[in-house]
């Protein structure tokens, strides 16, 4: 029966240790554990390979930083202090994607504080930098684009958003690039460009029915505010779709090094399934598999035998807590058994993709030592 021993074997040493790697991307469902991959991974890479490492998170519940020992995390990369990289001489940065303020320092970056006031001002800026659908995958793009610009990083890690499905992070860029090229979004930024007429002066004069159904769907005072995002932000759309292009040709790189993470359930594997798709579609470098929290019987026993055995036991007056731990390690056989079933359903469709599955921890990772426990697990030879 295929499993996931039957794919080659993922060597993340040796990825963590190629100069030539300068981003790893960790991308899967929510909930596979990629927020602690992703630190393990660049903990790893300071320490044993000797890599001036940043991790990127976009982990709100602030795993990281506790597990870093960090008080905090913000869009700024913070040194982690107290690891052990004296004979390594690597040196580990950590940071949390902050989606209002990546996306309020790119306003700055590329307007004057006139015109930067007024966008912040405006409703609908203030509602997409911090809710709209797919902006926080777009600023997890942007951010990457930034940290790589740089340069001053040997190895970016890259912890993708919880988003519902985890191809939201490589849709991003294309999302926004139809949202800024859409007919409405043409119409509405048409006003902005006639001598400063008004939004609906305009409109009423060319598209009357057009606005009458716009304004009947949105409220005139969403289109109002709409109206005035577009003009503000006018200047500032073609360097968003460039900067999502770039960032885009930098993840099909050979430069890049994307980690697919799931747990052996179905829903996880499938996403991994239908992201390794989509990374070949692409032309993106995948590298491997990280299947998380895998379940191993602690000896070589199946689940029939494990049950006839205590079985055998109850008839002739055995011990119970002896009959109690066969038959807890026949229902550990049953699951293991079940895990590599739906892990077969990934190396069936992907048989060349390297993978690596790491044994379920009795405890969640709480600190710089159960990182290097998970490191060294994902990278056991």
């Amino acid at each position: 029966m295929p499993s996931e021993d039957a794919a080659p074997r993922l060597d993340v040493d040796q990825i963590l240790a190629d100069p030539g790697v300068r981003i790893v991307v960790c991308c899967g469902a929510g909930g596979v554990g990629k927020t602690t991959t992703a630190a393990a991974l660049a903990l790893r890479a300071a320490e044993q390979h000797g890599r001036r490492t940043v991790v990127l998170t976009i982990d709100p519940a602030r795993r990281l930083a506790q597990s870093l020992g960090l008080t905090e995390l913000d869009n700024t990369p913070r040194q982690v202090k107290g690891i052990d990289v004296e004979a390594s001489g690597g040196e580990l940065h950590a940071m949390m994607l902050d989606m209002k303020r990546t996306f309020d320092d790119v306003v700055l970056q590329h307007t004057d504080p006139a015109k930067a006031a007024e966008i912040f001002a405006n409703p609908f800026y203030q509602a997409m930098s911090s809710t709209f659908a797919g902006t926080q995958e777009y600023m997890a793009m942007e951010k990457l684009g930034q940290l790589h610009a740089r340069g001053e990083w040997d190895l970016i890690v890259v912890d993708t958003p919880p988003s519902r499905s985890a191809l939201d992070f490589l849709d991003a860029p294309a999302r926004l690039s139809r949202f800024l090229d859409g007919r409405m979004l043409r119409l509405l930024l048409a006003p902005a460009r006639t001598g400063g007429r008004s939004m609906f002066t305009f409109v009423t004069a060319g598209f009357g029915m057009f606005s009458k159904v716009v304004q009947k769907v949105l409220g005139a005072q969403l289109l109002t505010d709409l109206s005035g995002f577009v003009a503000a932000l006018d200047s500032m759309f073609g360097g968003f779709r460039q900067r999502a292009e770039q960032t885009y040709r930098i993840l099909q790189a050979r430069e890049t090094a994307f980690l697919l993470v799931a747990a052996p359930e179905s829903d996880a594997v499938r996403e991994a399934a239908y992201f390794a798709g989509r990374l070949r579609e692409e032309r993106m470098p995948l590298a491997g598999l990280v299947l998380n929290r895998v379940h191993r019987p602690v000896v070589e026993l199946d689940a029939a035998a494990s049950l006839a055995a205590a079985e055998r036991l109850v008839e002739l007056g055995g011990h119970e807590v002896t009959v109690d731990v066969l038959r807890a390690h026949a229902a550990l056989a049953r699951q293991a058994v079940r895990e590599r079933q739906v892990a077969a359903r990934f190396t069936e469709a992907f048989p060349l993709v390297p993978a690596v599955s790491v044994t379920a921890q009795p405890a969640d990772v709480h600190d710089v030592d159960g990182l290097r426990t998970i490191g060294a697990a994902i990278s056991r030879p």
